[in-house]
């Protein structure tokens, strides 16, 4: 199975593995980025970290994981940030943006893309999702996909300040149902 390229109204999102590394590795190497990310990601970032990353995810790509690469339609040269999905949890569904592309809405519309092919072509019918206690910008864009919070937990992260994980479940009933009021312009929040 292959990574299918999805199109948002800016966005592009392509399989990772055909990314530029050198300019993937620009945009993901900022403190403010990987920060938020869970402590398996290494700080200081390697100079070979990217290529490291795609051989790692080489054979599962398209099988048990895809993930994306975020491209800006005015600009698809240049890959600003990722959507990871997985098909076994702890969490299913993980993400990056470069940190000057934040407080547009391009993650939620990307992770949108990612949540809708999970639930009409994959066959996932729950996602899992977390992030840092206290990463308000990505718990936002959990809350406005309908996720539902489900606990607090001790974790590790590559920024010492965070020391716990929010998990999340968003459903499918729940996606397609915040989706389908969404198109009939009938918000109800």
């Amino acid at each position: 199975m292959t990574v299918p390229t999805l199109m948002t109204a800016r966005l592009i999102l392509s399989d990772v593995l055909a990314a530029d590394p050198v300019a993937y590795q620009r945009n993901f190497n900022n403190y403010d980025v990987i920060g938020d990310l869970a402590d398996a990601v290494p700080w200081p970032y390697p100079p070979d970290g990217v290529l490291a990353f795609f051989e790692t995810l080489r054979p599962e790509q398209g099988k048990s994981r895809w993930a994306w690469a975020i491209y800006l339609k005015s600009d698809p040269a240049e890959p600003i940030g990722n959507v990871d999905l997985r098909r076994v949890a702890p969490e299913n569904r993980g993400f990056w943006l470069a940190r000057q592309h934040w407080g547009q809405g391009y993650m939620t519309e990307a992770a949108g893309a990612v949540t809708d092919y999970a639930f009409e072509n994959l066959g996932f019918e729950t996602l899992i999702l977390s992030n840092a206690l206290g990463n308000t910008r990505s718990r936002k864009i959990k809350e406005k996909a309908g996720a539902v919070l489900l606990r607090t937990e001790p974790a590790g992260f590559v920024n010492p300040a965070y020391t716990h994980r929010e998990v999340w479940e968003l459903t499918k009933e729940s996606w397609q149902s915040r989706r389908a009021k969404k198109v009939s312009g009938c918000h109800g929040e």
